[in-house]
C-alpha cells in the first residue's frame, strides 16, 4: 500500500512538475496552416482617444511666417521635441489635465479629451488659420503621442511602467520591451486592462496562438496594463525544465524510500 501511494505521487509529480513547450512558445500555427504561409493582417484597431494624462508632442511650421510660429514655440520644448528623447516630453510636452485640456501658448486650453490624434490637430490648425495665420502661411501641424506608455505586472521580466517611443506596437513587442516573460509565465491568458471613456475593461488574448494577431487587442494602446499570470508549475514549486523537475522527483522518491525505511523498522 505504501510503495502503491509513493508510486502515485511519483506519476503525478513526472505528468506536472514540466512546463510544456506549447504554452511557452509565441504564435505557435494551428495544423490548418502550412508554414511560410502567407497571412493578411487587418487592422481592425479603432483610433485611440485621448485620455487625462496622456503627453502630446505638438509641431506647428509655417515656412514663410517663422516669426509667428515662434509664438507658439515654448522655449526648448515640445514643438522641436524629438519623440524618441523620450523624457523630455514630460517636462516640455503637452499633458492632458484632469479636465480632459491641453494648454497651448496663445491658444490657450484646447479641449483633447475623447479625440484622436486628427481630429485635435485638425482643431488646433483651423483655430491657428481663423486667428493668426493666413491660408498662403503653409502651415503645418504634426500632433503625436509622447511615446507608448504602458504597465507590466504579474509574471514578466521587468515590473512597472514601460515606453515605447512610436506611435503603434503590438503586445509581444510591448513584452519583449519590457524583459519578457520568464519560463513560468502564462503566455495561454494574457490580459490587458485597458481604460475607456465609460470605465475599465480586461480583454484574454492567447499569445501562443498565431490567431492572436486578428484581434483587435494585438495592438496595445496608451496606458494599457498588461497581466501575465504564473504557471501552476510555479506553485507547486517542482521545477520548470526537465532537470530541475527530474531533481525534485528524485529528492522526493528519496525521501518516501527513507521514511518508509524508517517505518518498516520500527
Amino acid at each position: 500500500m505504501r510503495k502503491l501511494l509513493g508510486l502515485i505521487i511519483l506519476l503525478l509529480l513526472l505528468v506536472t512538475s514540466c512546463v510544456p513547450t506549447r504554452k511557452i512558445t509565441y504564435l505557435q500555427e494551428s495544423d490548418t496552416v502550412k508554414n511560410d504561409t502567407l497571412i493578411r493582417i487587418q487592422k481592425v484597431q479603432a483610433p485611440y482617444r485621448l485620455q487625462i494624462n496622456d503627453i502630446l508632442s505638438i509641431q506647428i511650421k509655417a515656412p514663410y511666417d517663422q516669426s509667428l510660429v515662434s509664438m507658439f514655440n515654448v522655449t526648448g520644448g515640445n514643438s522641436n521635441q524629438n519623440p524618441q528623447q523620450g523624457g523630455g516630453l514630460y517636462f516640455s510636452g503637452y499633458t492632458v489635465d484632469l479636465h480632459g485640456d491641453i494648454r497651448v501658448p496663445q491658444l490657450g486650453k484646447i479641449k483633447a479629451l475623447g479625440l484622436t490624434l486628427e481630429e485635435l490637430r485638425e482643431l488646433i490648425e483651423k483655430r491657428l488659420l481663423t486667428e493668426y495665420f493666413k491660408e498662403n502661411a503653409d502651415l503645418f501641424v504634426t500632433v503625436r503621442l509622447g511615446g507608448l506608455r504602458y504597465v507590466m505586472t504579474g509574471e514578466v521580466g521587468s515590473k512597472g511602467e514601460q515606453v515605447i517611443f512610436r506611435d503603434q506596437a503590438t503586445i509581444v513587442e510591448a513584452i519583449s520591451n519590457g524583459g519578457g516573460v520568464p519560463i513560468t509565465g502564462d503566455l495561454t491568458n494574457v490580459r490587458i486592462v485597458r481604460q475607456y471613456p465609460e470605465g475599465v475593461k480586461v480583454h484574454h488574448l492567447d499569445l501562443t496562438q498565431l490567431d492572436v494577431i486578428y484581434s483587435p487587442y494585438y495592438y496595445i494602446q496608451p496606458n494599457d496594463m498588461i497581466v501575465v499570470d504564473p504557471l501552476p508549475q510555479k506553485a507547486l514549486g517542482t521545477g520548470t525544465t526537465g532537470l530541475a523537475s527530474f531533481t525534485t522527483i528524485i529528492s522526493v522518491f528519496t525521501t518516501l524510500v527513507t521514511t518508509l525505511l524508517f517505518i518498516t523498522r520500527l
